[in-house]
């Protein structure tokens, strides 16, 4: 057994008795999944993730990925490769890939359950799982295109998303590839992209490369880039079989701080010979349709960071249970007293507990996001489907930046402190998952950037509406009274203070259309709102998941969900009057200071 633990239980219970996701199965469009088909399939995945795709983590972490500079080719580990080869062998990709090309249809909230462990055991095999690109290609591709989508299933090729670009970094806007169109209706593409994650490897016999660029002629912005289909090997549409090498060659692969097996690669295109790339649906439209891979690896990098806490912290927790060490705190003068284990110290009980809270809570978050997801899948009504949509993209910040974030802080000032000195070695599993860990908070959109797409994007342009639909719901369920009533009501009062953080920044950007530097007084908070919407709805899932157990017949697991869920409100939530009140008192003064005083 790997250094991998899941949390199976946890997981059906989020599913099952939380969201009641066991009412979707064996009917309609799921009508071949039923409940025990689904426990199957968590159950195996959960086997699959403690065994063969953890017995590869640490040699992945220790060998990394071996490049030459000369061929610019990267080679993995034969260990990653077993593991990597043990999951696509299972077919469990299919549950990612079209229906119509072989694709397995599954309720997303069960797609991510499943993924949550993939993506704690580890991580970086599933990053390199590749089903989902060849679903965007398939959905948005002309007919012709959709022959690449086949083949990437068929030959199982794996693809890399390709924005970011030395100098323009985040502002994808700013990027200076170029595409030319030819005469056979294909584009050169030039230029240097940096940070491709899987961007060389030798996985696979080919990678398809999903590729933004700025067409001859084509506007300034993100508006004016396309996406185009660039393969590192040219290929016969129809049989697969490669050609010779296309001009995209990685130049480099990056020496990170951590998630060393992922090969994180700059890629250069056109310089050696011709990068030929194909316009993705033979439309200009490129940032809206990178989107649809965007979106995906935000749940996915929320769901990597949430579930590395989660095995984290049942690694401390099992580790508290046998490390003795000290006397019982009622007995410390006593030094003859015996010496017990730390999982009796208060300390560390106020650390497992607030862990769990978290690791519990944002598991839920994921799920219940996700069961959002399934909705949007089974909704027919137009204008339900659009609030739905729009509740997806509310929470999706808030699962990538708040759950990056909050994950990464425990890991490191709470799982592994449990550990104490043994923890800072290599002789366990934390500093491995606090090292991959902080990539999270910082790939697919850093938290800053969460924090100003939740306010400005998701909140502003909506004029509120989706922010104010959940708002009421948490309301309603914190006036509903019963046995948690004392904690609905300080979850009504998070709320409440939340609630005055946003129209504190609302006030602000209404102001500075008349005094501009009033904008900056929101760009100093929008984390802090990022990290408040996250506290409460975390607070009202765990809460929810309370009023459940306590419905149910005592056991340890139904009175651990009560406990997680008090200290949450009474130890978290509280915290949220302090950052309205900072959030009120913002002056901008911040930004008047000179360079030089830094």
């Amino acid at each position: 057994m790997g250094h991998y633990i899941a949390n199976l239980r946890d997981i059906q219970f989020c599913l099952f008795e939380l969201l009641g996701r066991d009412q979707l199965l064996g009917k309609g469009l799921f009508s071949d999944i039923d409940l025990d088909t689904a426990n199957g399939m968590l159950e195996e995945m959960k086997r699959l993730s403690e065994n063969e795709i953890a017995a590869s983590f640490v040699e992945g972490d220790r060998l990394g990925v071996e490049f030459d500079p000369k061929t610019g080719e990267g080679k993995l580990p034969e260990s990653f490769k077993k593991s990597y080869r043990a999951y696509m062998d299972a077919e469990w990709w299919r549950i990612d890939a079209p229906v119509e090309l072989g694709g397995t249809l599954i309720p997303r909230s069960l797609r991510w359950a499943m993924a949550e462990m993939i993506l704690g055991s580890n991580p970086a095999l599933h990053i390199y799982v590749s089903a989902s690109f060849a679903h965007v290609a398939y959905s948005l591709g002309t007919p012709e295109q959709q022959k690449i989508a086949k083949l990437m299933l068929d030959k199982q090729w794996t693809a890399t998303m390709v924005l970011t670009e030395p100098d323009a970094g985040s502002d994808v806007g700013a990027g200076r590839s170029k595409a030319v169109k030819q005469a056979d209706g294909s584009w050169h593409i030039t230029g240097t992209k940096r940070f491709i994650t899987s961007g060389e490897h030798d996985l696979a016999e080919n990678i398809i490369h999903f590729v933004l660029a700025r067409p001859e002629g084509g506007a300034v912005g993100t508006k004016g880039l396309s996406l185009f289909l660039v393969p590192k090997y040219h290929f016969n549409w129809d049989s697969g079989e490669l050609g010779k090498r296309n001009g995209v060659f990685a130049t480099r692969l990056e020496e990170k701080m951590g998630l060393n097996i992922s090969a994180t690669a700059e890629l250069n295109m056109g310089e050696k010979e011709p990068c030929v790339g194909y316009l993705l649906g033979e439309v200009h439209d490129g940032i809206r349709q990178m989107f649809k891979i965007i979106e995906y690896a935000r749940m996915m990098v929320g769901t990597k960071a949430i579930s590395t806490l989660s095995t984290g912290y049942l690694n401390a927790l099992s580790y508290a249970k046998s490390r003795v060490q000290g006397p019982d705190l009622t007995k410390m003068l006593d030094k003859a007293s015996p010496r017990v284990t730390i999982i009796n110290h208060p300390d560390v009980r106020r650390s497992l507990l607030t862990q769990k809270a978290y690791a519990e809570g944002m598991r839920a978050l994921v799920l219940y996001t996700a069961s959002i997801q399934d909705s949007i899948m089974l909704e027919q009504d137009e204008e339900k489907l659009k609030h739905l949509e729009k509740l997806n993209d509310l929470l999706l910040p808030i699962v990538k930046g708040y759950g990056s974030e909050k994950s990464w802080v425990q890991l490191g000032t709470e799982s592994l402190q449990t550990f104490g000195g043994s923890g800072f070695t290599q002789d366990w599993p934390l500093e491995q998952y606090v090292r991959d860990a902080k990539i999270d908070t910082l790939y697919e959109g850093t938290t800053a950037i969460q924090g100003l797409d939740f306010f400005f994007r998701k909140i502003v342009r909506d004029n509120g509406a989706t922010l104010m639909s959940l708002g009421n719901e948490i309301k309603a369920f914190c006036e509903s009274g019963g046995a948690l009533a004392d904690e609905k009501a300080k979850l009504l009062k998070a709320l409440g203070d939340f609630q005055g953080i946003i129209t504190v920044l609302v006030g602000h950007a209404m102001a500075s259309q008349a005094k501009p530097e009033e904008i900056y007084k929101v760009g100093l908070n929008t984390t802090r709102a990022l990290f408040a919407a996250g506290d409460v709805v975390i607070g009202w899932l765990l809460l929810r998941m309370a009023e459940i157990a306590a419905s149910k017949p005592s056991d340890d697991f139904y009175l651990g969900k009560i406990a997680a869920a008090k200290h949450f409100i009474n130890v978290v939530l509280p915290h949220l009057t302090a950052e309205r009140k900072i959030a009120e008192a913002t002056d901008g003064s911040i930004m008047e200071l000179p360079e030089k005083a830094f």
